[in-house]
């Protein structure tokens, strides 16, 4: 018997269609709650008195927010619906949510491992609502990248612990990763990072190039 934590995205992974849907929304909506949440104390304490050691200190204006999986559908739901964030990464999650049908009217990047090889139907409705929220984000501010040979699971800290050469060797062979989870990793934070740089750091966003021959596994897609 294994037991699944409440509020954990696996609860919903044995359902199918709907029921599916119906069970990540509920979920998401609670998870936007705590992140919403977060921010509220953060602003508190950032209000609190001088003596406060966060008092003043949090430049709350520039909030970025992202997340991998279902992480990745909470940033682009939290974007969609709290001003707070001024800019948002969705890293190879599945969008959930009103943010499929409301869109998001801030700067936002999607950001996908390897799916050049899926074609089944629940793949292609991903991908479909990926790129309406995608297509109706401002124009200065969207971009859709996939990293060639990515895997979903090597976003996490997997992607640092798997060390072992001969396990990597048979994954390559099973076409299950296409490169190193610490290249993954390294290309991810490059990703992340000059988005980030671009729309709250204060670097002119028209300068915004991910793309760079130290990461040609970087792919923009259209």
């Amino acid at each position: 018997m294994r037991r699944i934590p409440e509020k954990n995205p696996e609860l919903c992974l044995e359902k199918t269609g709907q029921e599916r849907d119906r069970c990540a929304n509920r979920l998401l909506i609670a998870w936007t709650s705590d992140m919403a949440f977060v921010l509220d104390k953060l602003e508190q304490l950032n209000a609190s008195p001088a003596s406060g050691k966060f008092a003043g200190r949090l430049d709350l204006t520039r909030v970025g927010v992202f997340g991998h999986s279902f992480g990745g559908a909470q940033a682009a739901q939290f974007c969609s619906q709290d001003s707070r964030c001024k800019a948002g990464i969705d890293v190879d999650g599945a969008p959930h949510g009103s943010v499929i049908q409301t869109g998001i009217n801030r700067p936002f990047l999607f950001l996908l491992s390897d799916h050049s090889h899926e074609s089944d139907s629940e793949g292609g409705q991903i991908m479909a609502n990926i790129r309406s929220i995608y297509d109706r984000l401002p124009a200065d501010g969207r971009a859709f990248l996939e990293i060639r040979g990515a895997n979903h699971f090597l976003f996490s800290d997997d992607g640092a612990l798997l060390k072992s050469h001969i396990v990597m060797r048979t994954l390559r062979m099973l076409g299950i990763v296409g490169i190193d989870g610490r290249r993954q990793l390294a290309v991810t934070a490059h990703c992340l990072r000059s988005f980030f740089d671009a729309y709250l750091k204060g670097t002119s966003a028209s300068r915004l190039n991910i793309s760079s021959p130290l990461y040609p596994e970087i792919e923009v897609l259209k």
